[in-house]
């Protein structure tokens, strides 16, 4: 009789252990989490890698993108410093960057080697969707714009009375210029534009950063007299530098607007970045490149105090 009772004691027992043993899988499971993190309804959400290129401002851009993200829980890395667009383009191709701040009118000069009439930001918007890699489109524009521009020392204004670019051809001969290496290159805004358009050529050009410190520096001792600059950098009042009208419209609008690969461009990513968008200006983005350019403060410090004013993080 007790071997009865201890055989169905084991038996009970026996059913018990499998009956938590399952129960601990599901939890197993239930608690696990994936490399990509769940939105509404369940769906996966799409992994993130914001890219920038290597000048002040568009680092802050892409460290407000990122913010603006994580703040909604997608997975976010960052490749900030990249280079130029030359560098950044073919990695949005490659998937290597999912998401870039660019500007519209530059961009569309750079995917059709400036072969496009387009010079309003919608006109640039369509254009730009028509002639994307089929990966790649674009999400609202803002209303913040950031132009090139020529820009010149005071001392080489007053010698020279320069208003404007079209001024530069009288002169251009005696004057050293100043710019990324690609401004060199390139079909759209640089030297051979302002050769095309202005009939305006130089002494020399000389290859600095990208509207940076380096370039700065030449253009307040003189090494340079006219530098490719832009149009939201303190650097120009702060320096007393005079920026060259632009009468024959050879610089076109430029929007701040995100560049994202379509299959990151979910519902939940594309409303984040939109607000984003609708909270930039021209004035708040001046404000931001202040900070980071004249008081040195942190790019990503920069752009969290943006979204906390902006109720976006």
């Amino acid at each position: 009789m007790k071997k009865v009772l201890w055989l169905l004691l084991a038996a009970v027992l026996a059913v018990g252990i499998a009956a938590c043993g399952d129960d601990l899988e599901e939890g197993d499971d239930s608690g696990s989490t994936s490399t990509q993190s769940e939105g509404e309804g369940g769906a996966e959400k799409p992994a993130i890698t914001v890219g920038s290129a290597n000048f002040p401002e568009n680092v802050v851009l892409a460290e407000i993108y990122a913010g603006a993200l994580s703040a909604k829980d997608f997975d976010v890395s960052k490749k900030l410093n990249v280079g130029s667009r030359e560098a950044l383009f073919p990695a949005m191709e490659q998937g290597d960057i999912t998401v870039l701040p660019e500007y519209s009118g530059a961009l569309l000069a750079f995917v059709t080697e400036a072969k496009s009439d387009a010079k309003e930001i919608g006109e640039q918007v369509e254009a730009l969707n028509a002639e994307l890699p089929a990966e790649l489109t674009l999400l609202e524009p803002s209303a913040a714009e950031d132009k090139d521009t020529i820009t010149c020392n005071k001392e080489t204004v007053d010698k020279y009375g320069l208003a404007s670019i079209e001024d530069l051809a009288k002169v251009g001969n005696e004057i050293t210029i100043g710019g990324p290496p690609e401004f060199a290159k390139r079909a759209g805004f640089g030297i051979k534009a302002l050769k095309r358009v202005y009939g305006a050529e130089f002494k020399k050009f000389q290859p600095l950063d990208v509207a940076g410190p380096l370039t700065v520096a030449a253009l307040k001792d003189n090494k340079v007299q006219c530098a490719n600059l832009f149009s939201t950098q303190s650097a120009i009042p702060a320096n007393g530098f005079v920026t060259l009208e632009d009468p024959k419209g050879l610089v076109e609008a430029e929007a701040v607007v995100p560049l994202i690969s379509k299959e990151a461009a979910t519902p939940e990513v594309t409303e984040t970045l939109d607000a984003v968008s609708a909270a930039l200006t021209t004035d708040n983005l001046k404000e931001l490149v202040k900070r980071v350019e004249v008081d040195k403060d942190d790019a990503e410090t920069v752009a969290q105090d943006f979204l906390s004013e902006q109720g976006l993080e």
